[in-house]
């Protein structure tokens, strides 16, 4: 078979399975099998491709046709310029969450220490090392499989940081000049609502936020002042949703509360300093 006539195959069973981005990931999968560029296609595209590829090609097409994320697949996701690992294990890094760490760059310097709750894949915690050297970070999550997978990302930057498994702040001790979090926040009778690839295929536990999906805000805000050093700041990622009932609970011990929005012009990222 033609690497042509296999790619061919690929989105025809993508579009069958009624895959959203049927044509590129049908691509992206033959490039992460064969290890070819798209320039590379076009002259060898009539060529025969090799058994293997051809068999290895088939399942993944077949896997992702059962809605299993594309992430997951090839185990990775660039986020703010890097390549982070992933698998069903956390939850896959999204574009929206960019806004997060840029917002957190803009107020830390050299020399302070940060906190990333419900570190995940720590792709927020070692996106902001990475690009502001000088500074401390620690992250925590209670999924001991995640922080598999922050910690081969933090070698695969090559970035000094600490993770700890820790309900929230449970296992942490000390202040911090910053904490950031993407916690769950998605409300528990909707995420079955959601597209096959996140309800069936993401963990649920970095999904779910409760009932009104503001659980891990109000315990985070309640806790947060305990684990800040004087005008130390919190930064939260939160639903298009959800910026006026974060930003109440923000209100009893932070000021200069400010919500930032993503390039859908949605609410997406709320922060304040610690009230002195």
């Amino acid at each position: 078979m033609t690497f042509g006539a296999l790619l061919m195959e690929g989105k025809e069973r993508l579009r069958a399975a009624q895959i959203e981005e049927w044509e590129l990931d049908a691509w992206y999968l033959l490039e992460y099998v064969t290890g070819m560029s798209r320039s590379r296609y076009y002259l060898d595209r009539e060529c025969a491709a090799k058994e293997a590829q051809v068999l290895s090609y088939r399942e993944l097409i077949g896997k992702r046709s059962s809605h299993i994320p594309l992430q997951y697949l090839t185990g990775s996701q660039e986020f703010m310029g890097y390549s982070f690992c992933v698998n069903e294990q956390v939850l896959i890094p999204r574009q929206d969450t960019e806004i997060l760490v840029e917002e957190a760059l803009g107020h830390l310097s050299p020399g302070m220490e940060i906190l990333d709750l419900c570190t995940g894949s720590g792709c927020i915690l070692l996106a902001v090392l990475k690009l502001k050297p000088g500074i401390k970070g620690t992250g925590t999550d209670l999924s001991r499989g995640a922080l598999e997978i922050a910690e081969k990302n933090r070698e695969r930057l090559q970035v000094e940081a600490e993770f700890l498994q820790s309900n929230l702040f449970e296992q942490v001790e000390g202040r911090y000049d910053c904490i950031l979090s993407n916690p769950p926040y998605i409300p528990s009778a909707v995420i079955d609502t959601l597209m096959p690839e996140v309800c069936r295929q993401e963990p649920r536990m970095a999904l779910d936020g409760g009932e009104d999906g503001l659980y891990y805000y109000r315990e985070i805000v309640r806790q947060s002042p305990a684990y800040l050093k004087s005008g130390g700041m919190l930064f939260l990622e939160i639903g298009y949703d959800q910026a006026e009932a974060a930003g109440e609970l923000l209100k009893q011990d932070f000021t200069g509360i400010t919500v930032k929005k993503d390039l859908a012009g949605l609410d997406r990222v709320i922060y304040g300093r610690l009230r002195p």
